[in-house]
């Protein structure tokens, strides 16, 4: 039984939920190889190559690989499945856009979000926004999976020896082409891997309130800044900030809510935070009823309080 990863890469460095999904198919049992499909990434399959428990690199290596739309790299996958028992990606926005695609070309059924491995065709994945864990058994001949990074622990990212072999690319479908990227710089680390976050809602009733009060505190504790949907729907911070639901899925070892209520499709995207300290005046907000560590009063106080004393 042979597994194959989709790797997450910038064609010169793997993403880190690349080493949770690898963690995923140690779990399922079979030899493991990894898909490095871009341009110029024989630095990403160079590393690749390095990751535990991963027995052989494939790198597709072609222009229109370069920006990894989801049509060609759906196109390359299918090409490639013969042989393959399980498909696993993270359940990333990459990963979320190239998966359903694979498993309709297949004409199977994806299993999405998985976060734990009972057998090589039983799994769990959280259902009704994370209230509920539901246990999935497929019958399919291959299993297409996405694999929510907050489940399972990243396996080492040296230690492998994996043999790297060239991967003959597919046609341009010329179905897309990426027009322009707006990214977000920051020198704070990436939401999605920070062991720190400090995240705010809609309390903070403003987007200077939010920078002004949070920032300082996030610059103390080296955190990534994170947002609830009310306080991204209010303009108060880009898309990317968003933690929940219908944005990223955080698992850190400390999550600070500040002025969030805890509304449910924002307690999916944080729960499982190892430590968990909200900030509200609200004594009755559902945020203290998943948090370790609760501070009922004004954040407007509270906060530059808690900065002052770092």
């Amino acid at each position: 039984m042979s597994i194959l990863v989709i790797a997450e890469h910038d064609n010169q460095s793997l993403k880190g939920a690349t080493l949770n999904a690898v963690a995923a198919a140690a779990k399922i049992g079979g030899e493991i190889h990894l898909l490095v499909a871009g341009s110029g990434c024989a630095e990403a399959a160079a590393q690749a190559a390095k990751v535990a428990g991963v027995a052989k690199v494939l790198q597709a290596d072609a222009a229109h690989y370069d920006a990894q739309l989801a049509e060609n790299l759906a196109a390359l996958i299918v090409a490639n499945a013969p042989g393959y028992s399980h498909i696993l990606a993270p359940a990333t926005t990459s990963g979320k856009n190239v998966m359903p695609r694979v498993a309709a070309l297949l004409d199977v059924a994806q299993i999405s979000d998985i976060v734990e491995v009972e057998s090589a065709d039983t799994f769990v994945r959280p259902i009704y926004a994370g209230n509920a864990l539901a246990t999935v058994k497929s019958d399919d001949s291959v299993k297409i999976i996405t694999v929510r990074t907050t489940g399972f622990d990243a396996v080492a990212a040296e230690g492998g020896s994996a043999s790297i072999e060239p991967l003959a690319a597919g046609a341009d479908l010329g179905l897309a082409k990426l027009v322009g990227r707006e990214l977000t710089k920051s020198e704070r680390p990436e939401l999605g891997a920070a062991g720190i976050i400090v995240s705010g809602g809609r309390g903070l009733g403003s987007s200077e309130n939010y920078h002004s009060l949070l920032e300082p505190l996030a610059d103390k504790l080296g955190a990534a800044l994170g947002a609830s949907r009310a306080a991204v729907d209010a303009g108060y911070v880009p898309n990317d900030y968003q933690v929940g639901q219908t944005g990223k899925i955080v698992a850190p070892q400390v999550y600070f809510a500040i002025g969030i209520s805890g509304a449910i499709q924002h307690l999916a995207g944080m729960k499982d935070s190892k430590v968990i300290v909200a900030i509200n005046k609200d004594a009755e907000a559902p945020i203290f009823q998943v948090a370790d560590y609760g501070l009922v009063g004004d954040l407007f106080q509270i906060v530059p309080e808690l900065v002052s004393s770092l």
